[in-house]
């Protein structure tokens, strides 16, 4: 688990955490549906992600790309073994040779409105350093999530790459993507539920929350697994989109 925040000042209040913990009960979290078939996809995902409409625009450009390697079903299961990867990152690497041939079948979008790199320009360059780590498939990616001092030296040379951002969200939900269940991505929809009930926070302080609202629901011996971040966090999300903002 990866997470390099900007810290926010203030401790999380256990009245809050408390509140809110009530409030994502009644969500219902869920463990995670279904998953990417492959590393590349999930590096699509994760660099197109950050400030655009996910089923809008991200899954559209990733179900394209998979596409191009005749990759008709790019989700399973998320309970399905992993099997051999369609999209390895060398194969993907070989059909987009430069980030201008990635763009022709992607799209214009930049990490920032003010003067980002190409989206797919920061999705290559996420490529070749996973690569120069010696991790092309999905498996690769899930050896690292189980050894922190190899994820930690990966996750450093990624926050190279620009549009990475002060709180770590595009890398911690690349991790997430690959399967560590412990990260959360705090994005606007995610700050925005936050604010509608009552905490407005910065995405370092909700990773805390987070964190803590898990530790209270689980205490619950009467619940039937144990929740995890991930599933606090999509819940979140998804209701988030419902909202209004603030």
């Amino acid at each position: 688990m990866v997470a390099t925040d900007i810290p926010e000042p203030g401790s999380v209040d256990p009245a809050l955490v408390q509140h809110l913990a009530a409030q994502v009960a009644a969500l219902d979290p869920q463990p995670r549906p279904r998953r990417w078939v492959s590393l590349s996809l999930c590096v699509l995902d994760a660099v197109w992600s950050i400030g655009l409409r996910y089923h809008q625009v991200v899954v559209p450009v990733v179900t394209k790309v998979a596409s191009e390697f005749g990759v008709a079903r790019p989700t399973v299961p998320a309970a399905t073994a992993l099997m051999e990867d369609p999209i390895p990152l060398t194969v993907f690497r070989d059909r987009f040779a430069t980030a201008d041939a990635l763009r022709a079948v992607t799209t214009e979008h930049r990490t920032s409105t003010r003067g980002g790199i190409y989206k797919a320009d920061a999705a290559v360059r996420y490529a070749d350093i996973l690569r120069e780590h010696h991790i092309d498939t999905l498996a690769d990616a899930r050896h690292v999530l189980a050894d922190p001092d190899r994820l930690a030296v990966v996750d450093a040379d990624l926050r190279r790459v620009p549009g990475d951002g002060a709180h770590a969200i595009r890398r911690d939900y690349l991790w997430m993507l690959i399967g560590d269940d412990e990260l959360i991505k705090p994005d606007r929809m995610v700050l925005r539920w936050l604010r509608h009930h009552g905490a407005d926070v910065g995405p370092a302080t909700a990773r805390r929350l987070v964190t803590a609202i898990a530790a209270v629901l689980n205490q619950d011996e009467s619940q039937p697994r144990q929740i995890t971040a991930w599933e606090i966090d999509h819940a979140l999300w998804q209701a988030g989109q419902k909202l209004p903002r603030l």
